[in-house]
């Protein structure tokens, strides 16, 4: 609220003084810097706003508090302290800032605490200041006992009762630091009252504004006598403040003044910077700002002598020297001396203060837990390595393989020696589990060259990629890292790594079987017909497969068709991922191929033939264009030149000009070949990555059918499988409306009746001998109806009452029915509460009540919208009427009578029946009731009614009800205000009026 307000006077003013929560004041200055308006500051503690190049708007009135705090602390050598607060947000802020501000001067504050006024929470909160341990001084940030301060005077005497004033605990009060408190001969009437406070108060220390040379008493008495003060008001009803205040306005005269008097404008930084070498005699003490802008104002330390209700000088602080003078008389401390002191080192900023620990323990100590946790860190990594070691060779996830765990179709290489019995006998239970396996031996020879790369394990066909003999010797640690990486690797069109096989002196990485071999073969057999649409589906495989690697950081490096195996559903599969990688961590000597198997391999690589293993994405493309040319003219990479392998590779390793293969415009769609040209570009910079080439390439043949079996099959299975998916997709969107009608209908009905009528039941009438019924409506919504347009009725009812449904959502209230204005709400059914219901409404009702009070209509925002609430306990029968569009009503004389409390109460009144009343006072919880008095309610003759006004807990403002003179009509608005909205309205008309003929015209409108 209070920025709020200050964002609204910000166009309107020069200067600010305040803000009085130091909780507000990063904001505030901010805001004044970015306004350059001056900010002249009261309780502001933090530091970094001294800056004047940060905060050159910035300017202080009084010293900051902490400072006068941490000097009466130091010489007494208190460092442990504690800070509670009441649970206002203003004392809470000022806690937190105190805390911190502590904390940086390298103060141990051991608590920070908030109470409210019962009883027990300021027990909770002291017991929590004992249990601290150490605590030396209890500063206090709630309005001082002195002034007025209740929850003070509560926490002083709980702690006397606790025994907390005997002389252990020092109570300093926070917000005496910020005005002057009076001493001189002064009594203070709540320690003359009240013997056990006063006694309690012996333990307090109270620091404040030094009266120089005027008490505040005589300083209000002189402004009085000289017209500054016209108020008729004694000096003791007057909050010190005040002086403060005072001082703080004088200040920015002075600096008003100083800034004309140099010719210079009234800005933030100037208001500021003119705040320097001002010394005047302020209300009631002398104030002087130096050169750099710091403000000299004294300050005193007042004791009580035990006895009586006056405070005494004994210690003023010197912010100079930042040490406190005896005055000449000492502090009476409870128990005859002070509590105990702290190190010096808390003070000092230079020392490292360990609170009685010796430095060379506590690095002892620092060195033993630095070593136990490098211990620990070695032994946590011992263990996971040991874990992952044996993770290689045992579980369901294990990598390294050994001839225990595959059956090689090999009897020499086989410790089983299977037979070809065993083998079809395998076979057959393979065809059970999997389509994709389901084949002979003889399938296998013509699937391959060499059958002693096949193998079984765990029941499937496996192929074994072997390494050649000295290239492998020993599974490194490095190794196994790669093979965990491609352990994980999961996708449809990457062939699944089972394992890494070593034994017997041969090392092969184990992957599927794919029955229809590689791409390179597929392409060869002339048997299979291949048309562009199942070419282009093979195509989108591999682009599919090599996408996925990409994106796991998994460059391929030996990508060719030989590389690409199609398993039994035509699925295309990229394999030999990783190869090279494994070779590299061996250290395997690099060995160069013959030509035919370079090309695959990108330009430039074969200019650097040692830098072949280490594969890049855009290696990858460049092997991607060549099987691109092998699938499209269906033949070897550069068939169509007639040149040999050797030349072939010198041509392309040395442009120009540039070798690439030829492909007819007929044997492709004009996009794929675009493509595959882009791909194989010599820069490697210009060739697009695998997910260009998947957005492109979807796109090149969409729409035509293949005239194969085998992919017709294939389509089949995946229209098959998108069909599923359909159905599974309307299925959870029917699921979904299903559960959308179902939240809808149990919204407008109870859920037992909504579950009713979904079944086709019947739902039968059900009595509740016990419920609590509110009404309430618009005052005066006829009158704001015949002023407003439907539209704005509309707009205006939906706001009200989508404010009221939000309030309603923490109470176990049921929503009935909304009429027009009429709001309807019932507790006690149809979940019956026992005798809550009427608490739930009543609450209820308080709830709506405040948040009224602070709701605006958008097309009438200056007139008030005030409602009458009526509530009425009593029984009522609940049930359905009708069958199309159902409602869930009550009937009754309860229902009667609450709806005749409403219409018979006031503006902004609750009104309450004797009934609802009986039931509110059992409860005990605190509501207040006034009598109304007779009120004659139709059809029940005249009974005794009351007004609900509040509740002992509910801390929200209630608006005011309007008072209602006798006669005048009560219809919720005020004849002035609706002549003044008719003429604004009117006005409105007028010049809408005027501007039309302007603007048809073309005529200027602003002149």
């Amino acid at each position: 609220k209070a920025l709020n307000a200050f964002i609204y006077y910000e166009g309107m003013v020069d200067a600010f003084v305040g803000p009085i929560n130091p909780g507000y004041c990063a904001a505030a200055s901010l805001l004044s810097k970015n306004w350059d308006k001056a900010l002249f500051s009261i309780t502001c503690v933090n530091y970094e706003l001294e800056h004047t190049v940060g905060f050159p708007t910035f300017a202080r009135t009084l010293p900051i508090s902490v400072d006068v705090l941490f000097n009466v602390l130091k010489h007494f050598r208190w460092a442990n302290v504690a800070v509670v607060s009441s649970n206002e947000d203003i004392w809470r802020d000022t806690a937190g800032r105190v805390s911190t501000a502590l904390r940086d001067r390298g103060l141990p504050v051991s608590l920070v605490t908030s109470m409210g006024m019962n009883k027990t929470e300021v027990e909770s909160s002291l017991r929590n200041i004992q249990n601290a341990g150490g605590v030396r001084v209890i500063i206090m940030c709630m309005h001082s006992v002195l002034v007025g301060g209740e929850q003070q005077a509560t926490f002083l005497l709980k702690a006397k009762e606790m025994g907390l004033t005997g002389g252990q605990y020092v109570f300093v009060p926070y917000d005496t630091l910020h005005y002057s408190v009076p001493y001189n001969n002064v009594s203070h009437k709540p320690l003359q009252s009240n013997s056990q406070l006063r006694e309690a108060y012996d333990a307090v220390l109270t620091i404040t504004v030094a009266s120089e040379p005027l008490s505040f008493n005589e300083a209000f008495a002189a402004a009085k006598e000289n017209q500054e003060v016209t108020l008729d008001v004694r000096p003791e009803q007057v909050h010190p403040l005040f002086g403060t205040i005072y001082n703080s306005i004088y200040i920015l005269a002075r600096s008003i003044h100083n800034t004309r008097k140099g010719g210079m404008s009234l800005s933030g930084s100037n208001l500021a910077y003119f705040t320097k070498n001002i010394d005047f005699t302020g209300f009631n003490q002398n104030v002087k700002v130096d050169s750099q802008g710091q403000i000299r104002s004294s300050y005193v330390v007042l004791d009580t002598d035990s006895t009586g209700s006056h405070l005494y000088r004994t210690y003023t602080v010197d912010l100079v020297s930042q040490r406190l003078r005896f005055a000449g008389r000492s502090i009476n401390f409870p128990g005859g001396s002070p509590p105990s002191s702290d190190s010096i080192c808390w003070f000092d900023k230079n020392i490292i203060c360990t609170g009685g620990v010796e430095i060379t323990y506590i690095v002892v100590i620092f060195a033993v837990l630095f070593a136990l946790a490098i211990g620990g860190l070695i032994i946590s990594l011992f263990i996971r390595r040991r874990l992952q070691q044996i993770q290689l060779v045992k579980g369901p996830n294990r990598i390294l393989l050994t001839l225990e765990d595959l059956t090689f179709i090999n009897p020499q290489l086989s410790k089983k020696k299977i037979t070809l019995e065993d083998l079809s006998e395998s076979k057959s239970g393979l065809e059970e589990k999997s389509a994709d396996h389901s084949h002979s031996v003889n399938s296998i020879q013509t699937a391959s060259h060499e059958t002693t790369n096949v193998a079984v394990y765990e029941g499937d066909w496996v192929w074994l990629k072997k390494f050649q003999e000295g290239h492998f010797k020993e599974v490194k640690q490095s190794t196994t890292k790669i093979l965990t990486k491609m352990k994980d690797l999961r996708n449809e069109n990457v062939n699944p790594f089972l394992g890494f096989f070593s034994d017997c002196s041969m090392f092969a990485v184990v992957t599927e079987h794919c029955s229809r071999g590689s791409l390179q073969d597929l392409l060869r057999n002339e048997d299979v017909k291949l048309d562009w649409m199942f070419k282009s589906s093979l195509l989108l495989d591999l682009i599919k497969g090599m996408k996925y690697l990409h994106h796991r950081d998994f460059a391929h490096g030996r990508l060719k068709s030989r590389n690409c195996v199609v398993d039994g559903r035509f699925v295309l599969k990229i394999t030999d991922y990783g190869f090279n990688e494994l070779l590299e961590c061996q250290k395997a000597p690099l060995e160069e191929p013959p030509p035919e198997e370079l090309f695959w391999t990108a330009p430039e690589f074969l200019r650097d033939i040692t830098s072949t293993r280490k594969g890049t994405s855009k290696g990858d493309v460049y092997s991607f264009s060549i099987i691109l040319q092998e699938v499209v003219v269906r033949g070897p990479p550069y068939c169509m030149l007639g040149l040999p392998a050797n030349e072939i590779i010198r041509k392309v390793k040395k442009p120009p000009p540039m070798c690439r293969p030829t492909v007819a415009p007929d044997q492709a769609p004009l996009e794929c070949i675009q493509l595959m040209k882009q791909c194989w570009s010599e820069l490697p910079e210009r060739r697009p990555t695998f997910d260009e080439i998947f957005d492109r390439f979807k796109l090149i043949n969409k729409g035509k059918k293949t005239n194969i079996i085998d992919s017709m099959l294939r389509m089949l299975e995946q229209y098959s499988s998108n069909l599923e998916d359909l159905i599974r997709e309307r299925t959870e969107e029917l699921e979904v409306e299903k559960q959308r009608t179902e939240k809808l209908l149990s919204e407008m009905l109870p859920p037992s009746v909504a579950e009713a009528l979904k079944t086709g039941g019947t739902v039968e009438p059900e009595y509740f001998d016990q419920v609590t019924i509110y009404f309430s409506d618009i005052v005066g919504f006829t009158t704001i109806s015949s002023l407003s347009d439907p539209i704005e009725v509309v707009d205006l009812l939906n706001d009200l009452y989508s404010l009221f449904d939000a309030v309603l959502s923490s109470h176990d209230v049921y929503k009935v029915e909304t009429i027009g204005d009429a709001y309807m709400v019932a507790s006690g059914l149809p979940k019956r509460n026992g005798n809550k219901h009427a608490a739930e409404i009543a609450n209820m009702s308080l709830n709506i009540l405040s948040s009224v009070g602070t709701f605006h209509m958008r097309h009438m925002p200056d007139v008030p919208v005030r409602i009458r609430i009526g509530i009425h306990s009593g029984a009522c029968v609940a049930g359905v009427v009708g069958l199309t569009m159902p409602r869930y009503c009550l009937f009754g004389d309860t229902v009667n009578t609450a709806s005749r409390m409403e219409s018979t109460g006031l503006p902004y009144r609750i009104h309450v029946n004797m009934s609802t009343v009986n039931i509110l006072h059992s409860l005990n919880e605190g509501y207040k009731i006034q009598v109304r008095g007779k009120t004659e309610l139709k059809g029940k003759g005249i009974e005794e009614t009351y007004w609900l006004v509040g509740k002992t807990d509910f801390a929200k403002p209630l608006p005011k009800p309007p008072d209602i003179k006798p006669g005048e009509d009560n219809h919720g608005l005020k004849p002035e205000e609706i002549a003044a909205y008719r003429r604004k309205k009117a006005a409105s008309l007028f010049r809408a009026q005027e501007v039309e003929p302007a603007v048809l015209s073309g005529g200027n409108i602003c002149a």
